[in-house]
């Protein structure tokens, strides 16, 4: 099994505003894996902030349209660009509703405030679409991702897909923290807020779709390549 995984996601682009937050928070450039200087915020230490945003920062500002896979035997890195330009330029462009903060489980995360059926399609298209290029899960890989509290539906998706949250199990989110105790979250909740509060008023414009690699396991995942959506490039509003 190759070594490089490769995960297909939403970014924003790379000096769109909300991406430039976004690293600024979680403390690096998914474009070019550089470290990015932590915010100051009063009464949020530095070494707080780097503690919970560790899983996020290893993955990158994103969110998350199929999770990472290994590419099928006989499945090439240039089979897999072909066939997500080809795929990325049938679906139009649209906007997103204004994002809020929301807690996701035990984290903290970007979310629309309204479901938004353009993306729960494109979300649905990619797993289903490019299912066959990605490699079967291993036992142990399983057995990491099923955490024992998935539902039937999600065990269903984890064996069926490779991931348990997928189709109508879908919420799109975009991390901004790892693991939080109950007592932490308002907390940071509050600061979230307050750091994204002005950006979050600004349209965030779907207009491409990310791919990103792992080129090693455990490396940080950063962008491959980004590919735009719509034949036109038209625009138009979920």
């Amino acid at each position: 099994m190759p070594a490089e995984r490769y995960a297909i996601c939403f970014t924003p682009s790379p000096h769109d505003g909300l991406a430039i937050v976004g690293a600024n928070w979680i403390g690096r450039n998914a474009f070019s894996g550089a470290p990015v200087e932590p915010p100051t915020i009063v009464g949020l230490p530095l070494s707080e902030i780097a503690f919970h945003t560790a899983v996020p920062r290893r993955y990158g500002f994103h969110g998350m349209l199929k999770s990472p896979f290994h590419l099928a035997d006989g499945v090439s890195e240039s089979l897999l660009l072909k066939q997500l330009m080809r795929f990325a330029a049938r679906f139009a462009p649209f906007t997103l509703p204004p994002l809020k903060i929301v807690q996701r489980r035990d984290t903290l995360a970007l979310a629309t405030m309204v479901s938004v059926p353009s993306l729960n399609q494109l979300a649905e298209s990619i797993v289903i679409e490019f299912d066959h290029l990605r490699a079967p899960l291993s036992e142990a890989e399983i057995e990491r991702r099923d955490t024992g509290s998935l539902t039937p539906e999600q065990f269903a998706n984890l064996h069926r897909w490779g991931e348990p949250d997928v189709l109508s199990a879908f919420s799109f989110h975009m991390p901004l923290t790892g693991p939080l105790t109950a007592r932490e979250v308002p907390r940071m909740e509050r600061f979230l807020a307050a750091f994204f509060g002005p950006i979050l008023l600004e349209p965030v414009e779907v207009d491409h779709i990310a791919l990103f690699i792992e080129e090693e396991p455990g490396a940080p995942f950063c962008v491959h390549s980004l590919h735009p959506m719509g034949e036109l490039r038209a625009r138009r509003s979920a």
